[in-house]
């Protein structure tokens, strides 16, 4: 079954991600991929993904990361 309103955005290297496409396809699902690392979405595409998770740009970051901590992303300021 294609399915084109199905979008995952995909990052072949993160299990996860394979992990959600390969659970997508055992379903018979066939969503439009966007390997987001190498075309990362617009500021305007993603205010509309959050919106339609319903979560803000903080609840979309990896608190787990490095990164997210090196850079003192916890800090609300």
């Amino acid at each position: 079954m294609q399915m084109t309103d199905l979008t995952l955005y995909h990052n072949p290297r993160c299990s996860k991600s394979r992990g959600a496409l390969e659970l997508l396809q055992a379903r018979g699902l066939t969503p439009d991929i966007v390997l987001y690392l190498e075309t990362p979405p617009d500021a305007e595409r993603l205010r509309d993904l959050l919106g339609k998770l319903g979560i803000t740009a903080r609840q979309l970051l990896r608190t787990g990361e490095d990164d997210y901590k090196q850079l003192n992303l916890a800090d609300p300021s």
